[in-house]
């Protein structure tokens, strides 16, 4: 058994939650920039910071100038629906399911919008056979699970011809993966995951074949105001120029600015890409030394380097409330525990916002939670 000496040296930033995650290292309120607070969205200055947000955002994902970037109101959720509300229906849809925010959109499309969609499951911690997925049809997926830990290995599944768009809900995958822009007609996230900004905030990504589909087809359901993409059967263009929707949060779009300016000083993409690798390589020695400790994605090819789910031997959702508790009371570890609807388990994240020496410093700790509980 573990011996349940207590650790002494406890990771300097103990926020490990896969959302809202950590706050980039060096952050504080007071780096925010406060110039556009107070002012409308809508003035000179409000449109310029959502600009040059956007423009930061296309810089670092080294994103092509086929596809447009939008910031809209509801999160990763908000954003994926407005996706779902205002393009689906005009061929067969197939979604994809091995989380529950898989599950979210099979029921979005299967109750919600009653599309009868070919629906393709897989269990937490397996991914579906992707090469039955058939192109002509519209497909939804989340790129990486983030209540699962687990992730599509890359875009070859994606057909190259394909008739049917493809949805990904990329929220813990974007800034920390190459993503084939050319594969991907439709992406969403928020920006309180591998950035660490504030929640509440979504991004919308459209390729050039999602914007044809919303030119040239007519939802067969009333669109809320928010979700309304198009005018006279054409693009909102200022929607993707920093005019939004509904009123946004200035001070969250200054906060990601901070973040996307430290994702710029590391490099950008690559930067955020070697912290993320670094973090997973850090978690995966830690359970590889310990034979109480698993992951849950069992295969490394689709397992997640940011939201990183564990299995731990014998535990039932009662341990792990305990397990999670002893670490928060001592300051150890926040916000460990795997989420509710998956297998009783930790999820620990290793975005670019987390240290690699946090990472490195749980260990021990884990090992002491461990002990005391056993």
């Amino acid at each position: 058994m573990t011996d349940a000496t207590k650790p002494q040296v406890r990771p300097a930033r103990a926020t490990f939650s896969s959302g809202p995650c950590a706050k980039p290292p060096g952050w504080s309120p007071e780096k925010i920039s406060t110039e556009s607070l107070g002012r409308s969205h809508r003035a000179k200055i409000g449109k310029a910071r959502l600009q040059y947000c956007i423009d930061l955002m296309r810089e670092v994902l080294q994103l092509p100038d086929t596809h447009r970037i939008g910031i809209v109101p509801g999160s990763d959720t908000g954003a994926f629906e407005m996706a779902m509300w205002t393009m689906l229906g005009a061929r067969p849809v197939t979604t994809l399911a091995w989380e529950s925010f898989g599950e979210g959109w099979v029921t979005d499309a299967a109750k919600q919008l009653k599309l009868d969609p070919t629906i393709i499951r897989a269990d937490y911690g397996l991914l579906p056979d992707l090469s039955q997925i058939g192109w002509s049809n519209d497909v939804l997926f989340t790129w990486n699970g983030t209540t699962s830990g687990v992730r599509v290995p890359n875009g070859d599944w994606i057909a190259d011809d394909r008739q049917g768009l493809s949805f990904a809900d990329a929220t813990s995958a974007v800034f920390a993966y190459d993503l084939p822009w050319d594969k991907i007609d439709v992406a969403t996230f928020s920006w309180q995951k591998v950035l660490g900004g504030e929640g509440g905030h979504g991004v919308l990504i459209l390729g050039p074949r999602a914007v044809e589909r919303l030119e040239s087809h007519t939802p067969d359901w009333p669109l809320p105001k928010v979700f309304r993409l198009t005018k006279g059967g054409k693009l909102v263009e200022g929607v993707f120029k920093g005019e939004t929707i509904n009123t946004p949060s200035m001070l969250a779009v200054e906060d990601v600015i901070f973040a996307l300016e430290w994702a710029k000083s590391l490099g950008g993409l690559d930067g955020l890409k070697a912290r993320s690798d670094a973090n997973a390589a850090a978690l995966d020695a830690i359970v590889e030394a310990r034979d109480w400790l698993s992951h849950l994605a069992a295969d490394p090819a689709s397992r997640s380097k940011t939201s990183v789910c564990l299995s731990v031997a014998g535990a039932d959702a009662d341990f792990i409330k305990k397990f999670a508790g002893l670490l928060e009371a001592e300051g150890a570890a926040y916000d460990i525990a795997g989420y509710r609807d998956a297998p009783p388990g930790l999820r620990i994240w290793c975005g670019a916002t987390v240290d690699t020496a946090d990472i490195e410093a749980l260990g021990p700790w884990l090992d002491w939670a461990y002990a005391s509980l056993k």
